[in-house]
C-alpha cells in the first residue's frame, strides 16, 4: 500500500504557473504508475495526466496538452504537475493517484491523496 500527499497549491492570476508535488510513502512509488486528476465545484472528477512507472511514457487529457506537464523523480518517491498559463476554469481540487495496473490507464486508480486547492483569479 502506498499514501499520497499532494502539496503546492494556492491561489494565483490567469497567466501564471503552479508545480504541484504528490509525495508517495509506505510501498515504493515505482511500483504504481501515477496520476493527477482534478475535481472542480460542482463537477465530476476528471482525468488530468498519468506517467508509467518508468517516466518514459505519458498521458494527457487533450485539452490540457501543452500547458501541463507531468514528471516524477522516482529517486524522492515523487510525482510533479507543472501547470502553465492558467485559467480561471482550471480552479479545482487536484488529486495524486497511484495504479497498479500494468498499462497507463485513466482509471482504476487504487490510491488517492487527499487533494491540494488551486485557484485562480481571472
Amino acid at each position: 500500500q502506498v499514501q499520497l500527499v499532494e502539496s503546492g497549491g494556492g491561489l494565483v492570476q490567469a497567466g501564471d504557473s503552479l508545480r504541484l508535488s504528490c509525495a508517495a510513502s509506505g510501498r515504493t512509488s515505482t511500483s504504481y504508475n501515477m496520476g493527477w486528476f482534478r475535481q472542480a465545484p460542482g463537477k465530476e472528477r476528471e482525468f488530468v495526466a498519468s506517467i508509467s512507472r518508468t517516466g518514459l511514457t505519458t498521458d494527457y487529457a487533450d485539452s490540457l496538452k501543452g500547458r501541463f506537464t507531468i514528471s516524477r523523480a522516482n529517486i524522492k518517491n515523487t510525482v510533479y504537475l507543472q501547470m502553465n498559463d492558467l485559467k480561471a476554469e482550471d480552479t479545482a481540487l487536484y488529486y495524486c493517484a497511484a495504479s497498479t495496473t500494468l498499462l497507463l490507464v485513466r482509471d482504476r486508480y487504487q490510491y488517492w491523496g487527499q487533494g491540494t486547492q488551486v485557484t485562480v483569479s481571472s
